[in-house]
């Protein structure tokens, strides 16, 4: 499909090199941030090409798209805001990957009207991080609103929907805030799904981490978690590091 014809009302395609895939995005509504790439990048890599791969509060598809190299089998992105889901199914398109990719435009909440519970391989969030607020409610963009803050979901129900859809020994991604941290891993532990592997992200060297990474295993057995070495965002010249470079634009 040609782009001209693709694309929206203040719409612009953007290209991760790294994964030579192209991106819907509308600041208005939704765009990718480096979290997606972040998380994309933590997962595990799994050719199966038998994989059922679930992405909550999925955007505009950006992480599952990261993510079409790296696993085999097919995605689910599930996403609630009808303009945002529609960026992912144009999305989707754009990157011929109709074959492998469905969108379902619906709260996380009722995703088992569509998706059997104990039949999910690989499930990925980026969820809202932030509580609600009187002033996130007065936020005037709501689509920004409701992708930034608890407004429509929450933590406990992301937890929730991800070991309901996770088989035994299913693997969760997460990608949050380490400020939350201790309620993370609670709210894991109380929903059968065991922390094996965190990654702190820091925006500089000598900064305190300002994104958390953490891969959870359904029913696995406790203990056993790996702190795995941090990535640097930006150097003391405010460029970015080699490693994020590497995310972004490939070797």
């Amino acid at each position: 499909m040609e782009n001209r014809n693709i694309l929206k009302k203040d719409e612009r395609i953007d290209q991760l090199y790294s994964q030579d895939v192209r991106i819907i995005q509308n600041p208005h509504y939704f765009a990718f941030s480096l979290d997606a790439v972040l998380l994309a990048n933590f997962v595990r890599p799994n050719h199966r090409q038998k994989l059922k791969i679930v992405d909550l509060c999925a955007g505009n598809g950006a992480i599952g798209i990261f993510l079409h190299d790296k696993l085999g089998g097919t995605f689910t992105e599930v996403e609630l805001q009808p303009q945002i889901a529609d960026m992912a199914e144009r999305t989707i398109m754009l990157n011929d990957l109709q074959d492998r990719y469905t969108v379902i435009n619906d709260d996380i909440a009722n995703v088992n009207d569509y998706i059997s519970k104990d039949s999910i391989d690989i499930v990925l969030c980026n969820p809202p991080y932030f509580p609600v607020t009187a002033q996130s409610q007065k936020n005037p963009n709501k689509a920004l609103a409701i992708a930034r803050h608890e407004i429509a979901t929450d933590l406990v129900t992301v937890i929730q929907k991800m070991s309901g859809l996770l088989k035994m020994n299913g693997h969760g991604y997460l990608v949050h805030r380490p400020d939350r941290l201790g309620e993370i891993l609670q709210v894991c532990q109380e929903n059968r799904l065991a922390p094996k592997r965190i990654q702190f992200i820091h925006p500089k060297p000598d900064r305190d981490a300002n994104i958390l990474l953490l891969e959870v295993i359904k029913d696995g057995r406790p203990g056993g978690v790996k702190v795995v070495p941090p990535l640097i965002v930006h150097g003391a010249d405010n460029e970015y590091t080699p490693a994020i470079q590497e995310l972004l634009y490939g070797k």
